[in-house]
């Protein structure tokens, strides 16, 4: 580069340009030296930009790590103390120090304790206080009870004495029977007073022959209600009278048979009630068939085995037509046709079983000949009867099971049928006609009109029926 610089001698003008040039140089320099420093601290502070950023990426990761960590703290830690705080009762000291660490723990487990004991001594779970509650109400049923019967026993006492007096003059030993009865329920009510229900029912059950296993006892045990947590007095006192049944001479009386069915029933207990009617001494009756069959109605699980029961029981007290609905319930068919061989059973009283067990095999067998017998009923009659009481579904899938066969059988069973006239025929024809069975209708009246004697009679006729019946 070179610089002009009129007007000056030449000389001058070298030294102006020699120290022009050597200052120029010289910035020249400083402005590279300070790009180079740019460029560096360019690259520095890049280097230190991609440092934040990792490190604070890092701290962000380190913050959510916190929040969770302080989440499930909350949750499964509720009452954690801070770590970096310094424990009560102890110095920093004390803090590192293993020995003292170990002392000050078990100071705090024997406070622990004191406090977790007098909490169980002070305060109780509220299903602990429901309980008491039901302890409380049974306490109070039995202080009444006892009351009742100490009422009762001063009561008998006054009139009981008089008696046992009046007795020892007249027979010795019936007075003696009296004061074992006195003796023995006063025991009783002794035992029930006291809450001692278990005994009670043992004492009652062994009773010398039997003379508290009647109802007022049953009464008294019935009152007592259910504790938690013991077996139910009353269904006790049924098992127990029951399985010594075989030991006395006489029967449990049909009262108590019937309410032990009831009140094991109720209790589900239905092995029980299974094992009494087949092995113990009871003394049946129809009332306590019918509650066990109408049990069966509703636990269908265990419906065979209760219509097994009540047939046992209905047939001990020779009630045949209830012996009867029991086996065709059980599909018991055949064996119920063999019953009604061996028992007279009325048309009305089939009529009425039907009605009860609609069974299509049922109504098959009993409206055809049996064992070389005429039919129990007759077919066309028990057609009309099930479309007259609502029960069309049961006599439509009937005529299905005649309409499968051919007109020939339609025929025979038509003729070995006696109960019905030929009325009746037109009748069942014309149902099978209103109902779909047009084939069943045609065959039934060409039946009638092929057989000899009959005529078919024009609308004009003053006569109810349409068909009648010639005799030659």
């Amino acid at each position: 580069m070179q610089f002009h610089t009129p007007g000056l001698p030449s000389y001058r003008r070298l030294a102006l340009e020699s120290g022009f040039g050597g200052r120029l140089k010289e910035a020249v320099k400083i402005v590279r030296d300070y790009q180079g420093k740019i460029i560096t601290e360019d690259k520095r502070l890049k280097l230190i930009e991609n440092n934040s950023s990792k490190i604070q990426l890092q701290i962000d990761k380190m913050k959510q790590h916190r929040v969770e960590y302080d989440m499930k703290e909350v949750q499964y830690c509720t009452f954690s103390k801070n770590p970096s705080q310094p424990i009560p009762g102890m110095t920093l000291e004390e803090s590192v120090n293993l020995a003292a660490l170990t002392k000050h723990l078990k100071l705090l487990e024997d406070k622990y304790a004191e406090i977790k004991h007098i909490m169980s001594e002070k305060y109780v779970p509220a299903q602990r206080k429901a309980d008491l509650d039901e302890e409380m109400i049974a306490v109070l049923k039995r202080r009444d009870l006892a009351e009742n019967l100490n009422k009762e026993l001063q009561f008998r006492y006054k009139s009981d004495h008089s008696i046992v007096e009046e007795l020892l003059e007249i027979d010795p030993g019936k007075a003696k029977e009296t004061e074992i009865l006195l003796s023995c329920t006063e025991r009783f009510d002794e035992l029930i007073s006291l809450g001692e229900y278990e005994k009670a029912v043992y004492f009652a059950a062994n009773s010398p022959k039997g003379i508290l296993q009647n109802t007022g006892t049953m009464n008294k045990l019935k009152a007592v209600g259910k504790t938690k947590g013991k077996p139910f007095p009353l269904l006790l006192f049924f098992e127990t009278i029951f399985s010594t049944s075989q030991a006395f001479r006489h029967p449990i009386d049909a009262e108590l048979t019937l309410e032990g069915i009831k009140c094991g029933l109720s209790e589900k207990r239905l092995d029980l009630v299974v094992n009494w009617v087949t092995q113990e001494r009871l003394t049946f009756s129809e009332e306590a068939g019918d509650v066990i069959f109408d049990y069966g109605e509703q636990d269908t699980y265990n419906k065979s085995k209760c219509l097994a029961l009540a047939q046992i029981i209905y047939s001990e007290c020779g009630l045949h037509k209830k012996v009867l609905l029991c086996l065709c319930k059980q599909g018991q068919i055949h064996g119920a046709m063999e019953y009604i061989q061996q028992f007279k059973f009325t048309s009305d009283d089939l009529m009425q079983l039907i009605k009860l067990c609609p069974h299509t095999e049922l109504i098959q067998c009993l409206t055809k000949e049996w064992n070389g017998k005429p039919p129990s009923l007759s077919f066309s009659l028990v057609i009309l009867h099930l479309f007259s009481v609502d029960m069309k579904k049961v006599g439509v899938k009937l005529l299905q099971e005649i309409n499968k066969g051919e007109k020939d059988a339609v025929e025979h069973f038509m003729i070995k049928d006696p109960f019905c006239s030929l009325e009746k025929w037109q009748e069942v024809a014309n149902i099978c006609l209103q109902n779909g069975f047009d084939k069943l209708s045609n065959d039934i009246m060409s039946i009638l009109r092929s057989q000899a004697g009959v005529t078919e009679i024009s609308e004009e006729d003053d006569v109810v029926n349409l068909m009648q019946h010639v005799f030659w």
